[in-house]
């Protein structure tokens, strides 16, 4: 049996595959190792391991605490640089003492899910920002996204931040500040004191990129915002990758994927035709080491 795991800041895509190849997908909340220790992620995993599925694997795992008999374990995600790693292998050994942890950037689980063994260009949009030149089997061009303190252009974080810039600075329009307050009932000091005391700004600022896609009044004020934040992407950090004429814009991640169409006219603007704009790259990345297994 094998686990896969797609992890951003926010949320972990899973798929438990059983040796006939069956797929079984969960989800559990994310974890970026820069935000959140090995005994966190070991209790939360304990927590959030869906009744369902422990009761499918229950013959190989008598209680949560127990062995599983997966053969291996992928995780990917966000954060998981080389000086990140043991964080999250260090509690994946924990829960699943009897598998082989491999642990890698959610970055190659997007390559490999939108492009298999072909190279090309892959970005995320999520509550964070990545993107890569990929050669078919590895990256082998990132220009780094900084995370949300110095970057994340393009992400829901970067939207959800502009966004309450506007409403506490009042450059929202009249009508759609008066929806935002009917609807989050945030004054200014909770803003404040959510972002700079709390746990996950990037989580919470994120949470607000829904109103862009819903607001009955701000329709116009929401595409002009994302189009921007996507121009930044483009501008800061696409542009400046050496791209090869007629290479495609490859993409995962819920803000690529909901604002898939203003996505794909900023990339027009910069040459790129949109290949593959995915919201979750977990059933093609499970797929893939399906095939790998296979092979």
């Amino acid at each position: 049996m094998m686990l896969v795991a797609d992890s951003g800041s926010t949320k972990t895509n899973w798929c438990l595959l059983n040796d006939k190849r069956e797929k079984f997908f969960f989800d559990t909340e994310g974890y970026n190792p820069y935000f959140v220790n090995t005994d966190y992620i070991v209790q939360s995993l304990r927590e959030q391991l869906p009744d369902h599925i422990v009761r499918y694997i229950s013959e190989y795992l008598p209680d949560i605490h127990g062995p599983f008999a997966a053969s291996q374990v992928y995780f990917y995600g966000a954060g998981c640089f080389d000086d990140k790693v043991g964080i999250i292998s260090e509690a994946i050994r924990i829960l699943f003492p009897g598998a082989v942890v491999h642990v890698g950037l959610d970055l190659l689980a997007s390559a490999r899910a939108v492009l298999g063994n072909q190279p090309g260009f892959v970005a995320i949009l999520g509550t964070g920002a990545n993107s890569c030149l990929y050669d078919g089997s590895a990256i082998v061009a990132n220009i780094d996204s900084l995370g949300y303190l110095l970057g994340d252009e393009g992400s829901g974080f970067y939207l959800g931040r502009q966004l309450l810039s506007d409403y506490i600075r009042g450059a929202m329009p009249s009508d759609v500040q008066e929806e935002f307050i009917g609807r989050y009932h945030y004054t200014r000091e909770a803003i404040m004191d959510r972002v700079y005391t709390e746990k996950l700004p990037n989580r919470f600022c994120a949470g607000f990129t829904p109103f862009l896609l819903e607001s009955r009044s701000g329709a116009d004020y929401g595409r002009n915002l994302v189009r921007n934040a996507f121009r930044d992407f483009f501008e800061r950090i696409v542009s400046r990758y050496e791209l090869a004429d007629g290479t495609t814009f490859n993409c995962v991640g819920s803000i690529g994927y909901a604002f898939r169409e203003i996505l794909e006219e900023v990339a027009g603007l910069y040459g790129m035709p949109t290949g593959v704009i995915l919201k979750a790259p977990i059933a093609s990345l499970a797929e893939y080491h399906a095939r790998q297994c296979r092979q």
